[in-house]
């Protein structure tokens, strides 16, 4: 049996130095007493709701050093708001490669934002590791070995409701709402995948929005317009909660599908009428803080023990919380299995190199494995439905990984 590793902040804290040691002084942003790593976020603007996980961030890293740090080096943890805008991140992100001389990039947020450095960050050879978005191309490995996404890609995520939709509800007429940008279209091409020439046989009507945009009030009218019964909402979260108001105040009761970007209660659901959004399907991969099945779940105590040790005053059903927690676990894991080797070249080796890891805070089954080639740590997912209080995970977890 392949030894796993079930990963916590005390665990990773003690975990073996594994490679010979190399002159700190010699390393770009590492040096005997800390290790400087980046992140952007969007804490103000459109997508301002995921600035809790930025914040998560910084109570993570400070529990980190007041631990003690990782190897002896305290983490300086540098993350500044683009506000979803991608120049702005490129700015942000040129900052702190430059002037900053961070070691990475970790978990800056947006596939529009992470298209627009991605080139940079390669010719730089800057690690940009576990990227908050799931697009699939962060796991081309081949042409882009800098980059590494975390969460299942959203073409991966699509081809779960394909299949569902085409098992439980063959004859549907699907609506379909996206963003227009690379996050968004993934999707289609996700849906398409299992479809194939049966997706205009599906697809009634497909919609697109800016993220510039106001609301998306005339696209969901649109919409119910076109006779659909099923809706997939492609969104982030300001207009999910949008969409799932809208789609209420316009009495219309199709099977939705909603982008597990914004599958969360706290800055989604309760803000768009939890009564609303009854019914409501989404995949994931991590556990919903607001599940009753997860009150006395280990992994989940670990979470809200740091919660309330290091952000007591934050809103424990927004799940960017828990993605979080576990995205940096998983960082952790990664510089730990540097040693005291923290070179550029070795953080993205290892970040490589995850071999069964388990995090707490995902659901069990989830297991992150990464290779030289295979930039994609999560092949796993589950289906969720909001109960009316909390969702609720059915069937099985679907691995695409075969």
């Amino acid at each position: 049996m392949q030894r796993r590793t079930l990963l916590t902040a005390a665990a990773a804290l003690t975990a073996p130095a594994i490679f010979r040691p190399a002159k700190a002084e010699t390393l770009v942003g590492v040096t005997k007493t800390e290790i400087k790593i980046g992140h952007t976020v969007p804490y103000s603007g459109p997508a301002s709701a995921y600035g809790a996980i930025g914040k998560g961030h910084v109570a993570f890293w400070n529990m980190i050093n007041a631990q003690g740090g990782v190897n002896g080096r305290k983490v300086n943890f540098i993350t500044l708001d683009d506000g979803y805008v991608p120049s702005k991140t490129v700015e942000q992100t040129r900052r702190m490669v430059e002037q900053d001389e961070v070691a990475c990039i970790f978990n800056s947020l947006g596939t529009p934002a992470i298209s627009a450095i991605q080139k940079y960050l390669h010719s730089k050879k800057v690690p940009c590791l576990f990227v908050a978005t799931g697009a699939d191309k962060w796991g081309d490995y081949e042409h882009f070995p800098w980059m590494m996404g975390w969460a299942p890609s959203y073409q991966t995520e699509a081809q779960v409701y394909a299949k569902h939709i085409a098992m439980t509800k063959p004859d549907a007429k699907v609506a379909v709402l996206y963003q227009n940008d690379d996050f968004g279209k993934d999707y289609p091409i996700g849906l398409k995948a299992v479809w194939g020439d049966k997706y205009s046989k599906f697809v009634v009507k497909e919609l697109t929005y800016e993220v510039t945009d106001a609301t998306i009030d005339s696209q969901a009218s649109s919409l119910r317009d076109s006779g659909a019964d099923t809706l997939i909402s492609v969104c982030t979260p300001k207009f999910a909660a949008q969409m799932i108001r809208k789609v209420a105040d316009l009495n219309w009761k199709p099977l939705h599908y909603l982008s597990n970007v914004s599958a969360s209660a706290g800055s989604v659901i309760n803000p768009a009428g939890a009564e609303k959004a009854l019914g409501i399907i989404t995949s994931s991969y991590g556990k919903d803080p607001t599940d009753p099945m997860w009150a006395d779940d280990p992994g989940m105590n670990q979470w809200r023990a740091f919660m309330k040790a290091h952000l007591p005053d934050a809103d424990l059903a927004d799940s960017g919380y828990v993605f979080s927690y576990g995205v940096c676990l998983t960082l952790l894991q990664v510089l730990k299995q540097c040693g005291d080797n923290l070179s550029r070249e070795n953080i993205m080796r290892q970040a490589a190199n995850l071999k069964d890891v388990i995090i707490p805070t995902l659901i069990p089954g989830i297991i992150l494995n990464t290779s030289p080639t295979n930039y994609h740590p999560m092949r796993q997912m589950h289906l969720t439905r909001w109960t009316g209080k909390s969702f609720t995970l059915f069937g099985d977890i679907i691995d695409t990984s075969h």
